[in-house]
């Protein structure tokens, strides 16, 4: 199943997946998809089978093993199709895995909302190898206190040339920031789609 925000006739298609814990509808996904929407952009959002299943009265058990997370993004793209104007990606684990076949796949372009580049309280153990030779352009949508990979700890890592990281102010994996930042989680989220917009025209214009 498949929830779709935007025009039928977008220029362009983002595929936006889901995190670990949270399923396609969550205020977050509803929200960013929604407002990508109203942008003119294309916007899918879909479920990992473990998640669907807890709609159908399935355990909360935990996420898929990587293989059917993996073979669960082929099979979306190729259901979605025209991959010139298909953009892959999402929350957390679900862009993670996306960043995983788009070289393979052959998409547009990935755009990643709070990448998981380590386990929370590990920055030793990276998940950045694939990410060093990565040649599908990638525009990753972090805020600079995430527990997944903050600003001090992304800036020691060696990343492919394709990849782009845009840091919101004070925010968690979420982008929320905290009361007293200055800034708010809407205005947070504002600019999150506002470059996430930008930087799916500027690829689509660059490869035409």
């Amino acid at each position: 199943m498949f929830l779709i925000d935007g025009p039928e006739d977008a220029a362009i298609m983002y595929a936006f997946a889901h995190g670990a814990g949270g399923a396609m509808d969550t205020p977050f996904m509803t929200t960013v998809a929604r407002a990508l929407g109203s942008r003119g952009i294309r916007v899918v959002r879909f479920e990992f089978p473990y998640m669907a299943a807890r709609r159908t009265g399935g355990k909360r058990g935990a996420p898929d093993r990587q293989p059917l997370l993996l073979s669960t993004w082929r099979d979306v793209v190729e259901k979605l199709g025209n991959r010139e104007r298909l953009f892959i990606g999402g929350k957390s684990m679900g862009g993670r895995m996306a960043t995983m076949v788009a070289d393979e796949l052959g998409v547009r372009g990935l755009v990643c909302f709070g990448y998981p580049f380590h386990p929370p309280g590990q920055p030793g153990k990276v998940r950045t190898a694939h990410l060093e030779t990565l040649a599908t352009p990638m525009l990753v949508l972090q805020g600079e206190r995430d527990p997944f990979g903050n600003r001090e700890d992304v800036a020691t890592y060696l990343l492919s040339p394709s990849i782009e990281v845009e840091w919101l102010p004070d925010g968690d994996h979420s982008l929320k920031p905290r009361a007293s930042a200055g800034v708010t989680e809407k205005e947070n989220l504002a600019r999150a789609v506002a470059t996430a917009e930008a930087f799916m025209a500027r690829i689509l214009l660059l490869n035409d």
